[in-house]
C-alpha cells in the first residue's frame, strides 16, 4: 500500500487514522470452496442445501463388534477448536490452502481422512493466530503433508496465560518455531496484508480496530511481554483470509475473530477498495458474559453490510447464534464438521 494524493483522494480506502491509501488489488476468483475441517458442531441430520454439502454419518467408520456387521458408522469428530479448507478456482486452475489446524493433534487429520481430503493438493498453512485451539493438529498434519509454507503474524510465538480473579493462573500452550520448523514447515512471518495464490488470496495482517463495541479480551487473558505478565485485550495476531469472488464481492473467514467481526470486515473492505461483503464465516468471539454485550452492535453492524452468506461457527456462542440466525434469516446457515460452502461468480 502506498499514500495517495491529488483529487482521487476521495475515491481510495483509508486507514483506521483516515489517511487515503491505494487499496490491495485482490484479484476476482471464479469460485472459493471452504470446508469444515474442525469446529466445535457436528450434526448429522443437517440436509445439504443450494451450495452447501453436509457430510454424512458414513463419512466415518468404526470397527464394533456388538452390531452384526462388526462396523458402526461414527461421523466427524467436532471439537473445540477451528480449521478449514480454502479451494480457490480462477478459470479452469484450482488451489487450496489449509486455515488454521484446530486443537488436538489428530482431530484435523482424521476428520480429513474420513472426507477423503488429498493433502497433497494442499499449497500451504495459513494460521489465524497463536492460540492453541487453532494450533493443535499441526502434528497430525507434519504426518499427512510435511513441507508446507505456512504464512503468520509473528505475534503467534507469544506467550499467553488466563487469570481469573482468585484463581490461579493457567498458561496457554505456546506454539513452537523450532520444533514446527523441524517438521518441515516453512515459517513466513507477515504483520502486513500478504498476498496468496497469485494475488487472489489476502491475507489481512493486523486489523484495524474501529468499532467502539469490539474490545477484544477481558483482562485475566494476559500475555508476557518483557518478562511482565500484562492484560492483552488486541490479540494482535489475530488476522483473516479474505477472497473476492467476481461479480459478488468478498468473502471474509475468520479464525476467532477477537480483531472483531465487523473491524474484519470493514477492514478487507477497506484493503481492498471492495465494497460488497458476500460471505462471513467462522468463529466471531461473542460466546460468554464478558462478550455478549457486542451481540447486538455486532448484529446490527453486519445488517449493514447485509452478507448474502453467514456461517458463524466455533466461538460465536448460542445466543449470538440465536441473534444472528434471527436477524439473517436467508443468509444464516448453521455450521457443522464437513461441511462444504460453495461461493460462485
Amino acid at each position: 500500500m502506498c499514500d495517495s494524493d491529488g483529487s482521487a483522494a476521495e475515491a481510495m480506502p483509508r486507514t483506521a487514522d483516515g489517511e487515503a491509501v491505494d487499496p490491495i488489488a485482490l484479484q476476482p476468483v471464479d469460485e472459493v470452496v471452504i470446508t469444515t475441517l474442525v469446529d466445535n458442531t457436528y450434526d448429522a441430520l443437517l440436509p445439504s442445501s443450494e451450495g452447501v454439502t453436509r457430510a454424512p454419518f458414513a463419512a466415518g467408520l468404526a470397527a464394533a463388534p456388538q452390531f452384526e456387521s462388526g462396523a458402526t458408522a461414527v461421523g466427524l469428530i467436532a471439537e473445540h477448536g477451528f480449521a478449514a479448507l480454502v479451494t480457490v478456482r480462477r478459470g479452469d486452475r484450482s488451489t487450496t490452502l489449509l486455515f488454521d489446524t484446530g486443537i488436538s493433534p489428530d482431530g484435523m487429520a482424521l476428520n480429513a481422512e474420513r472426507l477423503g481430503v488429498d493433502w497433497g493438493a494442499v499449497q500451504g498453512v495459513v494460521l489465524s493466530h497463536g492460540h492453541f485451539d487453532h494450533a493443535g493438529g499441526f502434528a497430525g498434519l507434519a504426518r499427512a503433508t510435511p513441507s508446507l509454507p505456512m504464512t503468520v503474524h509473528p505475534g503467534i510465538w507469544t506467550r499467553r496465560r488466563l487469570a481469573p480473579p482468585g484463581i490461579d493462573p493457567s498458561e496457554m500452550p505456546t506454539l513452537s518455531r523450532r520444533s514446527l520448523e523441524a517438521e518441515g514447515f516453512q515459517v513466513i512471518e507477515r504483520r502486513q496484508p500478504s498476498l496468496l495464490l497469485e494475488e487472489s488470496v489476502l491475507i489481512t495482517g493486523e486489523v484495524d480496530r474501529t468499532t467502539d463495541f469490539e474490545l477484544g479480551m477481558p483482562p485475566p487473558h494476559q500475555a508476557l511481554v518483557e518478562g511482565r505478565w500484562q492484560h492483552d485485550p488486541l490479540v494482535l495476531d489475530d488476522q483473516a483470509l479474505v477472497l473476492n469472488v467476481r461479480d459478488k464481492g468478498l468473502v471474509v473467514l475468520t479464525g476467532c475473530g477477537h480483531a472483531g467481526a465487523v473491524n474484519i470486515a470493514r477492514h478487507a473492505m477497506r484493503l481492498t477498495g471492495v465494497p460488497t461483503l458476500h460471505a462471513l464465516l467462522g468463529g466471531l468471539h461473542l460466546g460468554g458474559a464478558a462478550f455478549e454485550p457486542g451481540i447486538a452492535p455486532t448484529r446490527d453492524a453486519l445488517i449493514e453490510l447485509s452478507p448474502t452468506l453467514l456461517v458463524p461457527g466455533h466461538c460465536t456462542g448460542w445466543r449470538a447464534q440465536h441473534a444472528l440466525a434471527a436477524a439473517f434469516p436467508d443468509a444464516w446457515v448453521p455450521g457443522s464438521v464437513g461441511s462444504s460452502y460453495r461461493l460462485s461468480a
